[in-house]
């Protein structure tokens, strides 16, 4: 009876596999994403998809519009409670990016970087006048 290879039995074992969990940040190596992925299970602040989240909660808090981002500046959010607060994500992303190696610290904050600026983008003057 021939033998069976062992990826075959290990893809019947559930749990041995996180598909759920997308794996891939845009922009990032794969080395930089195997230490992620390796952060994420080895660390009892993170979980499996925490840094991804973490960043995708991010990048749509910083592109909404400015009125809707006062608000939550001056009022909060309560969605935050349910669907994640995006300055404790910011935060999440900072405290990665200083464990990391600085190899892939460097490509992370390059990413982050780029939602900052849009972040801390000034706003264009209001004309009354525009209506």
């Amino acid at each position: 009876m021939p033998r069976r290879r062992p990826g075959h039995i290990r893809a019947r074992v559930p749990g041995a596999r996180y598909p759920e969990v997308r794996r891939t940040i845009d922009g990032l190596s794969s080395r930089a994403l195997s230490e992620i992925f390796r952060l994420e299970h080895t660390r009892n602040y993170l979980r499996p998809g925490d840094v991804g989240a973490a960043l995708r909660l991010w990048k749509d808090y910083v592109h909404r519009p400015e009125r809707q981002l006062w608000d939550d500046y001056e009022r909060g959010n309560v969605h935050w409670y349910c669907c994640g607060d995006p300055l404790e994500a910011r935060a999440l992303l900072d405290t990665v990016t200083q464990v990391l190696s600085p190899r892939s610290a460097r490509e992370l904050r390059r990413i982050v970087g780029r939602y900052d600026a849009v972040w801390n983008q000034p706003s264009p003057p209001y004309d009354p006048g525009e209506g």
